[in-house]
C-alpha cells in the first residue's frame, strides 16, 4: 500500500513538472545512430524498490526513440550486486518494443554493491563479439549509482576507457564527487550528472543528446568536392510518400547567405553548386516526415581552392638522353600532374602522368643535343587543368669508343683501330704515352677509325687512349696498354687497362 502510494505521488509530481507521460507526444525518432550502449544498473540492497523502479523507467525513456538492430543501436544491462549478473546481451533484442519489455521485466537482485567486479565483467565478457558487441561502432557505458561502491572501481574503469568506451555517470545519491568525476569520461561536466532519483526525467534529454553525439553515424557526407560545389549523400530516411528533405547551406562566416533546396523523400543525394572557392559551408539536412519527427543532420564542407597552374618549372640533371623536371607548388587538391614533352621543332608529344603528391619526374629516352618543350599541367579534383611550359635541352652524346685493337705493321709501329662512338662525333683524339720516348697527341676526322703509331721502342709497354670529340665537350676515353715486339705476326690486345 505504501509503495503504491509512493508511485502515485511520483506520478502527480511528474504531472506538476510537465514530464513525458503515456499518451503525450513521443520523443523524436532517431534513425541515424550506431553504437553499443551498456547500462550498469545498481541492483544491490542499498537501492530501494522505489528507486530501482524509477531507474528502470529512466533507462526506458532514455532509449525510447532509438532504432535497434545489428546496423543501428544495441543495448545491454549488467546488474551490480555481490556478483555481476547479465540481464541480456547486446544482440538479444532488435526492436524498440523488445528492448522496452526487457527493461520492464528486469528484477532487482539485492546483495552487495561490487561495482568494480561488474566493470571487470563488462570488459572481459560483454564488450566482445561473443556477447554481440561490434568492433566498428562506438561504445557507451551509462553507470546509474546511488554513489556507494564496496570495491575499487578506478582500475577497471580506466581499462574500459582505454578500450575507447565513453563513460557517463548518473549519481542519484550523494556520492564522492572526486571518485565519480574520475570515473566519468572527460570533461566531467559533460559526462557526470548528480540528480535526485525523483528528478531523473530532468536529465533524460541532455543525457540522450550527449549519447547521440557519441554514437551518431556520420551518414550525411559530402563527396566530389570541387572549388565551386560538392555532392551530399545520406541514407534512406524517408520515402516518396512519407515526406521530403530540406537542405540548408550557408558560409560559416556569413549565415545570412543561407540557401535552401527541397529534395524528394525517395532521393538520397543532391548536388550543391555555384559556391565560393576555399570557403567552409555549414550544411543541414532536415527530413520533413509526415509520420514522425526525424532528427536533422549537420556537417561542414570546405570547397577547394580555385585551380591554378604551377608557379615555376625547373629543369635539372640534363644529360644526352634525359633530364629532370621539377615544379612548385603542389596544392593538396591536385589529383595528378600531366607532363607533356616533345622536340622543337616538331609535332610529336609524349605524356607522363605523375601523382598529385609528387613534384618532380625524370624524362627519359630522349634525343641528344635537342631542345624540348615541356608542359606541366595540374589536374584538380574539380576536373580543371592549369598548365605552365618551359624549354629544356639535352646534352650532346658523351660516349666512348668501343673495341680498341692493335696490330703490328712494322718495326716499332702499331696500327690502332676502333668502332665509332655514338652521337654526332666531330672527330677523335688519340694519345700515346710511350715508356721510352715522347707523348704524342693526334687528331683524326670522324669518319676515320684507325691510326698508325710509330717510334715505339721494341719490348716496351705503351699506353694508348682514344676519345670522341663533340661540339661542346669530349666523350669518355678508352685506354689500352700494349707491348711492342719484334714480330711480324698480327696480334690483338683486348685486355682493358684502367684509366
Amino acid at each position: 500500500m505504501i509503495a503504491r502510494l509512493a508511485l502515485w505521488l511520483h506520478f502527480l509530481h511528474q504531472i506538476a513538472r510537465g514530464q513525458h507521460l503515456p499518451g503525450a507526444d513521443p520523443p523524436p525518432f532517431i534513425p541515424d545512430c550506431e553504437g553499443d550502449i551498456l547500462f550498469l544498473l545498481d541492483s544491490s540492497g542499498s537501492v530501494s524498490y522505489y528507486e530501482f523502479a524509477n531507474v528502470k523507467g529512466f533507462i526506458g525513456g532514455l532509449l525510447q526513440p532509438f532504432t535497434f538492430g545489428p546496423n543501428d543501436v544495441q543495448t545491454s544491462i549488467i546488474h551490480i550486486s555481490t556478483t555481476p549478473v547479465l540481464e541480456f546481451p547486446f544482440n538479444q533484442h532488435a526492436s524498440s518494443h523488445a528492448v522496452q519489455k526487457a527493461i520492464q521485466d528486469t528484477k532487482q537482485y539485492m546483495g552487495d554493491t561490487n561495482t568494480g567486479q561488474a566493470l571487470s565483467f563488462a570488459k572481459e565478457k560483454l564488450f566482445t563479439e561473443q556477447a554481440g558487441a561490434r568492433a566498428s561502432v562506438p561504445k557507451v557505458l551509462v553507470w546509474v549509482t546511488d554513489g556507494i561502491s564496496t570495491d575499487d572501481i578506478a582500475e577497471p574503469m580506466k581499462l574500459l576507457k582505454d578500450m575507447g568506451v565513453t563513460v557517463f555517470v548518473v549519481s542519484t545519491g550523494r556520492g564522492n564527487y572526486r571518485e565519480l568525476s574520475a570515473a566519468a569520461s572527460e570533461p566531467p561536466e559533460d559526462h557526470l550528472h548528480f540528480v535526485d532519483v525523483d528528478d531523473l526525467p530532468i536529465i533524460t534529454k541532455s543525457l540522450r543528446d550527449s549519447i547521440i553525439e557519441v554514437i551518431r553515424a556520420k551518414r550525411l557526407k559530402a563527396v566530389d568536392i570541387t572549388s565551386s560545389g560538392f555532392r551530399l549523400t545520406w541514407p534512406q530516411l524517408l520515402s516518396a510518400t512519407t515526406g521530403h528533405y530540406i537542405v540548408e547551406y550557408a558560409p560559416v562566416s556569413d549565415t545570412s547567405q543561407k540557401l535552401r533546396k527541397s529534395v524528394p523523400g525517395d532521393q538520397t543525394g543532391v548536388t550543391v553548386s555555384n559556391l565560393a572557392p576555399e570557403t567552409t559551408y555549414e550544411v543541414t539536412l532536415i527530413p520533413e516526415s509526415n509520420e514522425h519527427y526525424v532528427y536533422s543532420q549537420t556537417t561542414r564542407v570546405t570547397t577547394l581552392e580555385e585551380a591554378s597552374s604551377p608557379a615555376q618549372i625547373l629543369i635539372s640533371d640534363s644529360r644526352a638522353h634525359s633530364f629532370q623536371v621539377s615544379w612548385s607548388p603542389t596544392p593538396d587538391n591536385v589529383v595528378a600532374y600531366h607532363v607533356l614533352y616533345g622536340p622543337l621543332p616538331g609535332n610529336s608529344v609524349e605524356l607522363l602522368e605523375v601523382e598529385g603528391t609528387q613534384n618532380s619526374t625524370m624524362v627519359e629516352h630522349l634525343m641528344p643535343n635537342t631542345t624540348y618543350l615541356v608542359t606541366v599541367a595540374a589536374r584538380y579534383k574539380s576536373g580543371k587543368e592549369k598548365a605552365l611550359s618551359a624549354k629544356a635541352c639535352t646534352q650532346e652524346e658523351h660516349s666512348k669508343v668501343r673495341h680498341l685493337r692493335f696490330e703490328d705493321v712494322g718495326p716499332n709501329s702499331l696500327k690502332a683501330s676502333w668502332e665509332a662512338a655514338d652521337g654526332n662525333v666531330l672527330g677523335y683524339q688519340v694519345r700515346c704515352r710511350r715508356q721510352a720516348g715522347s707523348l704524342s697527341l693526334l687528331s683524326v676526322p670522324a669518319q676515320v677509325h684507325n691510326i698508325v703509331l710509330t717510334d715505339l721502342a721494341a719490348g716496351t709497354p705503351n699506353k694508348i687512349c682514344v676519345k670522341p670529340m663533340y661540339r661542346n665537350t669530349a666523350g669518355r676515353r678508352l685506354c689500352r696498354t700494349v707491348h711492342t715486339e719484334a714480330a711480324t705476326s698480327t696480334k690483338a690486345y683486348e685486355i682493358p687497362q684502367p684509366v
